[in-house]
């Protein structure tokens, strides 16, 4: 009779290892695009913060939430550039009607 050797079945989930710069720069990313349309600055600040995170954290490990942290702070970044030159424009126009 042949001896078989049986490997015990995983107990419980398995923890994949998670990266937390990844997971930083993905929310930092979804607060930054929020923040953008209520105060501008600390969307820029969110933007900018998340986007270095999400930069070390591709190089570090690169993932699908990296990619994602990075994609949504490029958006906050160009909606924020948008509205301020949106703003900037709305003003200069209508500065030459306002008597000092």
């Amino acid at each position: 009779m042949e001896q078989q050797n049986y490997q015990p079945a995983p107990q419980g989930p398995v923890n994949s290892p998670s990266n937390g710069m990844a997971i930083a720069a993905m929310v930092l990313g979804i607060c930054a695009v929020v923040f953008v349309f209520l105060l501008w600055f600390v969307g820029i600040i969110m933007a900018v913060v998340g986007l270095v995170l999400s930069i070390m954290a591709r190089k570090q490990s690169p993932s699908g939430m990296a990619t994602a942290g990075l994609v949504l702070n490029i958006v906050a970044l160009a909606i924020c550039a948008v509205v301020v030159i949106a703003c900037t424009a709305c003003v200069a126009s209508v500065a030459p009607f306002v008597k000092y």
